[in-house]
């Protein structure tokens, strides 16, 4: 068995926007008139969709939601997120990232993003970050039906990378993934993938716990030493 991609989470991962992203939660549910709770937030919508955070949260406070109201509710956020980056004059970008990203590209492995965000704020950041070009496969929130925990997300990801790559035949097990939620984690485990755990969510000793590798930050993870355990695990 050989590595042959790299498969990044993006809120937590690439960019510290979490934050963020529940302030807006917060604010949608004030529009709707609801109360926000912190702790239902964290728990309904860490490492996931918004449109999975938004059902649940409104079907726990016995709120029903048509699909228009939903998709006016996800474009509000998704403008909301983009005006708030837009006050940012750098964007908080994870550090040790780029140093990740030269890492992977040196060892020639393609990369791609697997992520409950919508496709145009993942590229908004992405390019403006200057990293799209590094990025050879997108799967974002608008692309599947299903959020984390599911593997959707991630099998697709691996089809569009042999459909871009057909040289490169790579299977689920052939992939790594980074992740930070224990959401994000469980679904890229049931893609068949090995996930590196790192701590920008969740304390380090949690994160150990769920996936096969955790490091501090990005660029502690020694790619090569990876390598070396997908090839031991190649069958003989």
């Amino acid at each position: 068995m050989t590595l042959k991609a790299v498969l990044f989470d993006f809120n937590g991962v690439i960019i510290n926007d979490e934050g963020i992203h529940l302030q807006l939660i917060d604010e949608i549910l004030l529009q709707e008139n609801l109360r926000p709770s912190p702790q239902d937030v964290r728990d309904y919508c860490l490492g996931k969709s918004d449109r999975t955070c938004l059902v649940d949260l409104l079907k726990s406070r016995g709120r029903f939601v048509n699909e228009d109201n939903l998709s006016r509710m996800i474009a509000r956020k998704s403008e909301l997120y983009r005006l708030k980056l837009e006050e940012l004059p750098k964007l908080p970008i994870y550090p040790g990232l780029e140093d990740l990203i030269f890492k992977i590209r040196l060892a020639q492995l393609p990369m791609g993003i697997v992520s409950g965000a919508l496709h145009s704020e993942v590229e908004l950041v992405l390019t403006r970050a200057e990293l799209l070009p590094y990025f050879s496969v997108i799967v974002a929130g608008d692309d599947i039906k299903v959020s984390k925990p599911e593997p959707d997300g991630y099998l697709l990801a691996v089809e569009r990378l042999n459909q871009q790559y057909p040289e490169l035949k790579a299977r689920s097990i052939d992939c790594l993934a980074i992740e930070d939620t224990f959401t994000g984690i469980e679904a890229a485990k049931r893609a068949g993938m090995q996930v590196v755990g790192v701590a920008n969510t969740y304390p380090f000793h949690m994160i150990q716990r769920q996936a096969n590798w955790a490091v501090d930050y990005l660029n502690d993870l020694e790619l090569e030493r990876v390598q070396e355990v997908y090839a031991a695990l190649a069958p003989s």
